[in-house]
């Protein structure tokens, strides 16, 4: 079998769905084939969608926006729309990580992809909603499975076996294995240490302006 990974986060460095697609890799058989992707501008190629054709799943990883998808990815969605592609028996599935603490809130952003498969005619598989995924990036060294990764790795055992199978199963939502207040805790720091970083005053985030 040969599968996808398609990074579809707007970063080309440095991104959350890196992590997140960098996991899941260890989960693929060896017997297996992996392809990375990366999607990251707003528009696609003909000879890059060629390329994906030639895959028997596809895997979808990027950051909730605005409730929705991101709109680069938008844009090569319909771009793949308008594509004369012969091969449609092709497994989709989306990874789709929030700074939210609750991963239900990227409901809509599967339900776009979901809804996507059903009008080009490719099949939906299943996707992950992960919460706290602004966590991610600090713990590219914690094992899949372990520690706040511990949600994670029992999602993934779900939607690689969902992979590897060729099988449809429903949207499975989780959340970083922290406490929510420490999760919270964290991002506040963190996005002060960044005020800080550019010369700005945690006060100044009261102005009117």
């Amino acid at each position: 079998m040969n599968i996808a990974l398609i990074n579809a986060s707007p970063k080309a460095t440095g991104s959350a769905s890196k992590v997140l697609l960098e996991d899941l890799a260890g989960l693929i058989n060896e017997d297996d084939t992996v392809k990375d992707f990366a999607i990251n501008k707003p528009s696609i190629a003909e000879h890059e969608v060629g390329e994906l054709c030639k895959c028997d799943a596809w895997v979808f990883a990027f950051p909730l926006y605005v409730d929705g998808i991101p709109s680069h990815l938008l844009s090569c969605l319909c771009r793949m729309e308008q594509m004369s592609i012969s091969n449609r028996q092709i497994y989709v599935y989306a990874i789709v990580n929030c700074g939210f603490y609750e991963g239900k809130q990227c409901h809509n952003a599967l339900a776009i992809m979901e809804n996507w498969c059903d009008k080009t005619g490719f099949i939906w598989g299943m996707g992950i909603g992960y919460g706290g995924g602004g966590a991610l990036a600090s713990m590219g060294n914690i094992p899949l499975g372990r520690g706040p990764k511990r949600s994670l790795g029992q999602a993934y055992r779900i939607l690689a076996n969902a992979i590897l199978t060729d099988t449809q199963t429903e949207n499975y939502y989780t959340s970083v294995s922290l406490p929510e207040f420490l999760y919270r805790q964290a991002a506040e720091y963190s996005w002060k240490q960044m005020i800080k970083a550019n010369g700005g005053r945690y006060a100044d985030l009261n102005k009117k302006i």
